[in-house]
């Protein structure tokens, strides 16, 4: 598999039509949520396996701390190191932009696979788009 940085429309639009997938489709947040009014203020990834597109992420500067966000992967390549792989990549390049601390939104269902990679969760539960999150936060 190969993380790339967005660099152009075509990468840009295979990470949304993974977020779609994984999303909208496979768990109903309506579109107009998931591609929101940030999209142009973030740096974006996407993961490849061949030339197919199966992960993807963003990130943006939120007062400034560093804030992970759209963290997805198709439902055919979870549980194969694919969701580490792009928080690797974002941690990295979050490094080379001199940030210290990350934050991101976690699903619940997900906060397992976050503490794994050292984020602490900082918040009480609270919806998002219909689906449980807690934040969570990581000193790099």
């Amino acid at each position: 598999m190969e993380m790339k940085i967005v660099t152009n429309e075509k990468q840009l639009q295979d990470a949304f039509k993974v977020r779609r997938l994984v999303f909208v489709d496979e768990q109903q947040v309506p579109e107009e949520e998931e591609i929101d009014q940030y999209e142009n203020d973030c740096t974006h990834f996407v993961l490849y396996d061949d030339l197919n597109p199966v992960g993807a992420g963003r990130f943006r500067n939120v007062d400034g701390l560093g804030k992970v966000e759209r963290i997805c992967v198709l439902a055919s390549h979870r549980n194969s190191g694919a969701g580490k792989i792009i928080m690797e990549k974002i941690e990295q390049f979050a490094k080379e932009n001199k940030y210290t601390d990350l934050k991101l939104n976690a699903q619940t269902q997900a906060i397992p696979f976050y503490r794994k990679l050292g984020y602490e969760v900082i918040s009480e539960e609270f919806m998002d788009a219909g689906i449980p999150h807690r934040t969570m936060k990581k000193k790099i």
